[in-house]
């Protein structure tokens, strides 16, 4: 009995470790999130920044995670196509742009808008301290880039009678504003203002959705494929970005961290402008969003984009518009802003 005791303790010992690795095992399925890690691909629009916020928020504090989701978001900038770039497979979704999406839409490509960070397109106007409201500067130069032109320019033109006179190319440099009083300039809140802040140049600044300016802001695109495949990723990519926004409003220093870390050209100065700003303008938690929560979008407000775009020749009255959005993802999410 002894030396067959002996010869089978072997056996004895790896039976009872496969018992335990399988008792290891099962307690590691019941302590699993209910999502497996789906890993996602997000690009934004333009380098890091405070406007950026809520999904460098959701990275940081784990709320992407927690929803099931291992994120990766990768910088846009002045030679990133982002269309192009989703399209190709690249990117499950990107930040994007009302008018861009219906000029996709217009052209066949599969793209579609889930959901909107912000209430107001953050396109604005920087003037001198004298002017006190955009009807103020008629007659007054205007400073418009190329870009311009194919979106805001022609609705505040006809929105308050400027002359094509006015308009003069903008080159992403502020010197000509600093130089004549009597011109103006497209901005965004959290750039050059900041800029005219650190040279002490008082100035005003003008949200053009203040004004009736109809696109939403800092929005989420993905393409019909994606969402038909993966419609549960997007809706929690979704809500977990939403989360992330209210929290950085509340406490923004985990994802500055990691803005700071993709851009280390952007400062804590600028950033807390940038949030400021954001607060001030009630871009997240403004309009519809008060009421059915931060994400939310309307048919009547993207109805209101495609009439603007087909009344000013930038868009065929023939595009499917209604294919640029879906409602499904944020309908019934209610992340309410506070």
């Amino acid at each position: 009995m002894t030396a067959f005791a002996f010869s089978c303790f072997p056996c004895f010992t790896q039976a009872r470790r496969f018992g335990g690795a399988l008792a290891l095992a099962a307690t590691a399925l019941l302590a699993a999130p209910a999502h497996a890690q789906d890993k996602v691909t997000f690009l934004t629009s333009w380098y890091a920044q405070a406007e950026h916020g809520g999904f460098y928020q959701a990275v940081a504090t784990g709320l992407y995670k927690k929803a099931g989701l291992d994120v990766t978001i990768k910088m846009g900038g002045p030679q990133v196509n982002g269309m192009q770039l989703l399209t190709a497979g690249q990117a499950d979704l990107i930040m994007g742009y009302d008018f861009q999406v219906l000029s996709g839409v217009e052209k066949g490509l599969p793209v579609v808008t889930v959901a909107t960070s912000f209430q107001k397109d953050l396109q604005g106007m920087l003037t001198h301290d004298d002017v006190k409201s955009l009807a103020d500067l008629k007659g007054r130069t205007i400073l418009v880039a190329s870009s311009g032109r194919a979106s805001w320019w022609p609705w505040l033109k006809a929105k308050y009678d400027y002359t094509e006179e006015q308009a003069r190319p903008y080159t992403f440099n502020l010197q000509p504003f600093f130089a004549d009083a009597k011109t103006a300039q497209q901005a965004y809140p959290s750039s050059e203002p900041f800029q005219a802040m650190k040279k002490g140049l008082p100035y005003n600044f003008f949200l053009f959705a203040d004004d009736g300016y109809p696109p939403y802001g800092t929005t989420i695109v993905t393409t019909s494929s994606f969402l038909k495949a993966k419609p549960d990723v997007v809706k929690r990519f979704v809500r977990a970005t939403m989360e992330g926004w209210v929290s950085y409003f509340k406490d923004p220093a985990p994802a500055n961290a990691l803005i700071k870390k993709d851009n280390p050209n952007m400062s804590d100065e600028q950033i807390a402008f940038g949030i400021e700003q954001m607060k001030k303008l009630k871009v997240l938690d403004g309009g519809d969003a008060a009421t059915m929560g931060v994400g939310t979008m309307t048919e009547a407000r993207w109805k209101r984009s495609y009439d603007y775009l087909v009344k000013e020749g930038l868009l065929k009255p023939e595009t499917p518009w209604k294919n640029a959005f879906t409602l499904d993802v944020v309908s019934g999410l209610k992340v309410m802003p506070n």
